[in-house]
């Protein structure tokens, strides 16, 4: 196992602990992107995007203030809203339409989040170093991003929106 696979192990460790127990949905995103921001490396951004009336809405984040609504399509959580699949993008200056909140950003990960099979919404990380990310944030991102909802399906439902 890598360091880095071992700092995400013991986050979802952490992320369950905090949120055991707590229903409140703004809470439990509030405290997960805190935990995500302090505990991984090279973030300058941790954000949740809620998929409400056909586009995504800010919500609870880490970070500069960030882009408040969001259209489907656009940008790299817009993407990710669109096809429902994670997006790691190593130099966001390359990713056609990408939307630049903190102009310090240099590279992203954006995760579909899934309630009850549903898409929620997506998980946005952002570096302020170019190929921050790869599969192992993949992996975790789609473990930890759900648990705001007592849950951890979100790997398998985005295999399953195609």
């Amino acid at each position: 196992m890598t360091a880095k696979a071992k700092n995400y192990a013991l986050l979802i460790q952490q992320a369950h602990s905090l949120l055991a127990g707590e229903t409140d949905l703004i809470a439990n995103m509030s405290n997960l992107v805190a935990l995500l921001f302090h505990g991984l490396p090279n973030l300058n951004g941790v954000a949740y995007y809620r998929f409400k009336e056909g586009e995504l809405i800010l919500g609870p984040f880490q970070g500069k203030p960030a882009c408040m609504h969001i259209q489907v399509g656009r940008g790299v959580c817009g993407t990710v809203a669109q096809t429902r699949k994670t997006e790691i993008v190593a130099n966001v200056h390359e990713f056609a339409g990408h939307i630049a909140c903190d102009a310090a950003s240099k590279s992203e990960i954006v995760v579909p989040v899934f309630k009850d099979t549903k898409f929620w919404g997506v998980l946005d990380l952002d570096s302020p170093a170019y190929g921050t990310f790869d599969e192992v944030d993949k992996k975790y991102l789609l473990e930890l991003a759900p648990v705001i909802f007592g849950e951890t399906a979100n790997l398998r439902q985005e295999t399953q929106h195609h």
